[in-house]
């Protein structure tokens, strides 16, 4: 599964980093490092909304403090 952060300028502001180190702890914890491939990108088109975040091509829109569910729902959930 390719999972596509935006580091862009907007959403660097709105807490990539952030939601990086977040993603990288829970594909960690969950021992999916074979089965998740995290990847930077610039803007994805969409900085109004939050963080871009592309999951097999799906476009969110993501904050901080929902990656944990996000992770859970559209992550482990198609895993």
């Amino acid at each position: 599964m390719r999972v596509t952060i935006c580091i862009g300028s907007a959403c660097h502001l709105k807490g990539s980093r952030e939601i990086i180190a977040q993603m990288q702890q829970l594909v960690k914890e969950n021992r999916l490092e074979e089965k998740v491939d995290l990847n930077g990108s610039f803007c994805s088109g969409n900085c109004v909304n939050g963080v871009c975040v592309t999951v097999d091509g799906e476009l969110y829109s993501l904050k901080p403090e929902n990656t944990k569910e996000f992770f859970e729902e559209h992550i482990m959930g198609r895993l």
